[in-house]
């Protein structure tokens, strides 16, 4: 250490590559060297922190060492914890609900953890860690991270693009929870009995339906005449008055006024930046467990329970015979970690440089999975008291998606005692999982954009201001009476292979053109250990592999898209993938338009697209090393 620090003090011009270490810039393409002042030199960690500044010449903004806000100002966590909220608060959403329990029940119960699990390790945590990494060494956005590869930067656009199609659409499933959330503040649930103006003719007291009532294989979660059924689909979404995604109509007045509700909470949450919405997650990432906790204690005392718990965690190991099985785990969990939406990557940047974003990523990610898992008690402790009361197998009534979290989980409820108690404390509980992932979407586009275009960060109130609203604009076509057209289509194109391919080119940019020992040098520089062999290997290789599979995956075995029994139109599936496409071309784009921006002969102008801007020095003197085998090889 101390030999290092003599070198800084003798030869000024030998310093860490590392992005604190302030040398006088070299103009873009020509080298141009200038004296420089050293003002500050401190050895921490083993690691030299410099500032200097141009002799004669303005001083270069760089970040302060840990511990304080850089020259430009950017701000820190105000705490350790509120970093770890928010990134549980966002990876914890409503799909860890609605959508794990009932995929580990159908995929073979326990034996589904086996891939699961497995899927974890090899890629979901590396992925997890590696954006955890990026974000913190280079305290930047997602697409000004790429500095480390000039070539690269459009896939950050692709990511800040698809985080903003995303919040098109799950507001929309936030201000749903928020209209149950009032309509449970009465002494009888609205979804309890027919009789009410939404209802149709054909409304069917739940008390009637049993294993006999229902014919022609229909079963209880897809039978849509029970009133719980009815007030979501037409008490809700009116969908009833809808033809199909040609005939929107007008935004539903009620649902707006819940819309513009959610969109006033996240610009509060977001405005002042971390500061803020760091203090909000104490509420919102919390709330979910203690509302799950209650939910399953309460759950495990109805008659049934114990079949539906025992169905949840059956093992058949044949399933694992069955590739969907294994497609299935891979991709929930990607989805479930929240990996590629550069929500991580902007969380990690307001971090400590020094903060041990190894240890948060394994904590995080292993909160996240455990959740999804305990979630399933609480579900399916409920859905085994639903086959119990009438009389059906648990396969009739166990679902996933809006259809369990608006329809079978809330009838349920009704048929409890303190029937609007339970019901105000679930769509809570909905309500929070929502609202903390939305807000770690939207900074992500904040953190994005901003750090791209300074003048979006010097007005960032305005900014946020101008990003929640104009999300509410476009939302307001998923809350007319074809509106659950529209979300169907957007949740199916927005953020599915679009992200799968952003997130699949961005581990192969960190891993291959920039280098896994590089990667693993700058986590050395900011934690003082090396990431092991076995995350080396991950990131190099297993990741891109994986992500390369779901890719291939979730194009072969996309399924023709519709609701329910309507079938969505040829034109709607060519908008939906010119939706997905939309963002993805801005991989190859903006490569195209980084190589022809670049002066010089073809070599030269590949050399700076994938050379560290901190690097392009090396270039005029013809010292490019992704020119060598040796950093291909390298691991």
């Amino acid at each position: 250490r101390g030999a290092r620090h003599r070198q800084a003090m003798m030869n000024i011009q030998v310093l860490p590559e590392h992005k604190l270490s302030s040398v006088a810039p070299l103009k873009p393409y020509k080298v141009e060297k200038k004296e420089v002042e050293l003002i500050l030199v401190k050895d921490q960690n083993g690691v030299q922190y410099t500032n200097s500044s141009i002799v004669g010449g303005t001083p270069s903004p760089r970040p302060c060492p840990p511990g304080a806000e850089d020259e430009e100002g950017r701000e820190l966590w105000g705490k350790k914890i509120d970093f770890l909220l928010s990134v549980i608060g966002f990876a914890v959403d409503l799909a860890n609900v609605w959508r794990f329990p009932y995929l580990c029940y159908k995929n073979g119960g326990g034996a589904f953890l086996i891939p699961y699990g497995l899927f974890l390790f090899i890629a979901g945590m590396p992925l997890f860690y590696m954006e955890l990494a990026l974000g913190q060494y280079n305290r930047e956005g997602a697409a000004t991270v790429w500095k480390i590869c000039p070539m690269f930067k459009g896939v950050g656009y692709t990511v800040i693009l698809i985080a903003l199609y995303v919040g098109f659409y799950y507001n929309v499933i936030i201000a749903w929870s928020l209209y149950y959330l009032f309509s449970s503040f009465t002494r009888e649930l609205p979804w309890q009995n027919c009789g009410n103006k939404w209802n149709s003719e054909n409304c069917t007291d739940p008390n009637l339906i049993n294993g006999s009532f229902l014919t022609n294989g229909t079963t209880y979660a897809k039978y849509k005449r029970t009133p719980a059924a009815e007030f979501y689909e037409r008490g809700v979404l009116h969908i009833h008055e809808s033809a199909g995604i040609h005939d929107l109509g007008l935004p539903r007045w009620d649902l707006s006024l819940c819309l513009v509700v959610v969109v006033f909470i996240l610009y509060f949450s977001l405005w002042k930046g971390v500061k803020s919405s760091g203090k909000v997650v104490y509420v919102t990432a919390t709330m979910p467990y203690l509302v799950l906790l209650v939910l399953l204690i309460r759950g495990i005392t109805l008659p049934g329970a114990l079949d539906g718990i025992i169905a949840y965690l059956s093992i058949d190991l044949n399933q694992l015979n069955d590739s969907k099985v294994w497609i299935d785990a891979a991709t929930q969990i990607f989805y479930s970690l929240g990996a590629g939406f550069g929500v991580l990557i902007a969380f990690a940047s307001y971090n400590k440089f020094d903060n041990n974003c190894y240890r948060d990523a394994i904590l995080t990610s292993t909160v996240n999975c455990v959740t999804s898992f305990f979630s399933g008690f609480a579900i399916f402790s409920v859905l085994g008291y639903m086959a119990h009361k009438h009389g059906v197998k648990i396969q009739d009534v166990a679902t996933e998606g809006a259809g369990l979290v608006f329809i079978i989980y809330p009838e349920a409820i009704s048929t409890l005692p303190l029937s609007s108690f339970w019901a105000v404390i679930f769509f809570i509980m909905l309500l929070t999982l929502g609202i903390d992932s939305a807000m770690g979407g939207m900074e992500a586009v904040i953190t994005g954009l901003s750090d791209d275009f300074k003048i979006l960060k010097k007005n960032r109130k305005l900014f946020t201001f101008v990003t929640a609203f104009g999300t509410l604009l476009i939302a307001l076509f998923s809350i007319t009476n074809g509106g659950i057209y529209v979300l169907t289509l957007l949740d199916r194109y927005a953020a599915g292979t679009s992200i799968l391919f952003g997130v699949l080119i961005e581990a192969i940019g960190v891993s291959w053109f920039y280098g896994v020992d590089r990667f693993s040098e700058d986590i050395e520089r900011m934690m003082g250990f090396k990431p092991g062999l076995y995350w080396r290997l991950c990131w190099k290789f297993v990741s891109p592999a994986f992500l390369l599979f779901v890719v291939i995956a979730s194009i072969v075995k996309s399924p023709p898209l519709n609701y329910d029994d309507y079938v969505f139109p040829q034109w709607s599936s060519l908008v939906g993938w010119g939706i997905a496409i939309s963002s993805m071309l801005f991989v190859p784009a903006y490569a195209i338009y980084k190589f022809f921006s670049i002066p010089g002969t073809f070599k030269e102008r590949i050399a700076y697209c994938i050379t560290a801007e901190h690097e392009h020095h090396l270039v005029a003197e013809g010292n490019v090393r992704q020119f060598k085998l040796k950093h291909w090889l390298a691991i």
